[in-house]
């Protein structure tokens, strides 16, 4: 399998991208900015068959030619695109900066928007788009103070997800948004330093990891809560 994760340095991400190096037959190329964590996750890799890409998902051209070069010279396809990539900031809506609420629409929906458009002409029939959401964004979830953009963003990541399933059916693309709930991370313990979160990221992230390789077979335009505990 050819497989593309943001967010991969650390974390969830991070832990995905591990879990599934462990088959030597899947290619991965990783992303995120921290060039260092991503030379470490490709040392990690048992089959060294992780690519690191550093890049800021948020720079929109610098993205498109990097990630677009680097999948043209690692891979003849895209099987599984899993969006990870998330930026949290835990602050009164009031009080959010103008370049805050940008980065985080700009992290959480713009670049995965931008990143999905760009992989669909080097995706086939039964490749599968994993969103990686928040129960904050799911449909009649509890909701948090401090977190109502962050929220908004997931949740307008899930109906992007409902409709390419819809608009690629007939192509055979299928795309997914898991809604994830509390996992033990460190964006979730800046944002909620007293939590204590019953998930942790390994454990989550087998189950992101077996979902991206065969929830499609079940599934096409699903938000699914994963989640033992909100926040």
């Amino acid at each position: 399998m050819n497989i593309i994760i943001t967010g991969a340095s650390a974390g969830i991400g991070r832990e995905i991208a591990i879990h599934l190096s462990e088959d030597d037959s899947n290619k991965i190329i990783a992303v995120s900015r921290n060039k260092t964590a991503l030379l470490s996750l490709s040392e990690a890799a048992e089959h060294k068959n992780i690519i690191p890409l550093a890049l800021d998902i948020r720079k929109t051209t610098e993205t498109r030619k990097k990630l677009k070069n680097a999948v043209k010279d690692n891979m003849e396809s895209v099987d599984i695109l899993i969006n990870n990539a998330g930026l949290l900031i835990n602050k009164p809506f009031r009080e959010l900066s103008d370049g805050e609420i940008s980065d985080i629409i700009d992290v959480n929906f713009y670049s995965p928007a931008l990143i999905i458009q760009l992989m669909l002409p080097m995706m086939k029939r039964g490749s599968h788009v994993v969103n990686i959401g928040s129960m904050g964004g799911f449909q009649g979830s509890s909701k948090f103070k401090g977190l109502s953009v962050y929220s908004a963003t997931k949740g307008a990541l899930a109906v992007l997800t409902e409709c390419l399933a819809t608009e690629y059916q007939e192509d055979g693309i299928a795309f997914n948004c898991l809604a994830l709930g509390s996992v033990s991370t460190d964006m979730l313990k800046k944002a909620f330093p007293k939590y204590t979160a019953s998930m942790t990221a390994v454990e989550i992230a087998e189950f992101i990891s077996d979902f991206a390789l065969n929830g499609n077979k079940y599934f096409n335009g699903k938000v699914i809560p994963v989640a033992k505990n909100v926040p």
